[in-house]
């Protein structure tokens, strides 16, 4: 990797793990990126899974204040997104590198519409959201079976897991949805770092430490301003670029 190349990684790695803490698709800047400068496609997913979960933890610091008073929420998600990561993680490494290949372009498609239809979800969701009522139990059982199916996903691939979190969190949550927002860096943060062991465990020929390391520098430090000033940025910019980056990655695959 040249120098040039290594610069590269290391700032989509911090544009990354600012948009994970703010938007949860950074996913969509790191994996196009890895595939541009020449990291095979099952090789720069897992690589990138690791690297991430230095920005997510720094994100997870930095809404450490809006996390107080989360705790039963988050204990009762934690063991389905834990569940849901080993799950996606296996599959990734049982199905053929042929399957990941023809099923990539689709999940970044998804991930570029789910970005872009964040903001109606969300507004959607805040007609819908009475904070301070008890939530009915469907809705608990709901949320449990939706952040494990997230859990699944972000596994196997997680472009747009945080934006599948906070929908699910904020549909069918009563808390404060900046809480929620911290809640789905908690949870984003624990299917990548259950992903990444898995695949460290599993099949450590898969990992390219070089790509891990980069793209962890740069989301380190993307997650901490991400915390720190990340709602200060135009969202609908960051969309934007993000959907660029997915079409272009869409294109590169699908003709590559």
């Amino acid at each position: 990797m040249s120098p040039f190349d290594v610069f590269v990684v290391i700032l989509a790695g911090v544009g990354a793990g600012m948009i994970n803490t703010i938007v949860g698709s950074g996913t969509l800047i790191t994996f196009p990126t890895l595939l541009a400068v020449g990291v095979p496609a099952v090789t720069a997913n897992i690589s990138n899974s690791i690297g991430l979960v230095a920005g997510g933890v720094t994100g997870v610091a930095g809404y450490l204040p809006e996390l107080r008073g989360a705790g039963s929420m988050v204990r009762r998600l934690v063991p389905m997104s834990l569940l849901g990561a080993m799950i996606g993680a296996l599959l990734l490494l049982v199905l053929p590198a042929a399957a990941f290949d023809a099923i990539v372009p689709a999940l970044i498609a998804l991930g570029v519409v789910l970005v872009l239809a964040g903001p109606r979800v969300q507004r959607w969701a805040r007609g819908h959201h009475v904070e301070g009522r008890p939530a009915p139990w469907w809705h608990v059982v709901a949320l449990m079976a939706g952040v494990l199916v997230a859990g699944v996903y972000g596994g196997y691939f997680g472009a747009a897991q945080g934006v599948i979190l906070i929908g699910l969190l904020s549909t069918l949550s009563t808390e404060p949805l900046q809480r929620l927002n911290g809640v789905k860096n908690v949870l984003g943060t624990i299917v990548n770092g259950v992903a990444a062991l898995t695949f460290i465990i599993v099949s450590p020929e898969l990992v390219d430490w070089q790509v891990a390391l980069l793209v962890g520098v740069g989301a380190l430090v993307g997650g901490f301003l991400g915390a720190r000033v990340g709602r200060r940025l135009p969202p609908n910019a960051l969309r934007a670029f993000i959907a660029v980056i997915g079409v272009v990655a869409i294109i590169a695959l699908v003709t590559g």
